[in-house]
């Protein structure tokens, strides 16, 4: 999946030791990532997550 990453800038906050030196961290457009699609599945370290749409267009993820 290329091109579908874009930096952004962060405002300081507590967890800001998890961005990198310039603040900077990746954004996808969640159209890129459903691409048309309802519900996608994530690979995080060998476990299976669901990022679902709703029909008013929340986000949830289970696991």
């Amino acid at each position: 999946m290329t091109g579908l990453t874009q930096t952004c800038m962060q405002a300081p906050s507590a967890g800001a030791s998890a961005l990198s030196p310039t603040g900077e961290v990746a954004r996808i457009k969640s159209e890129d990532l459903f691409q048309q699609q309802r519900e996608v599945e994530i690979d995080h370290q060998g476990r299976i997550y669901r990022l679902r749409l709703t029909q008013l267009n929340k986000l949830i993820l289970t696991a």
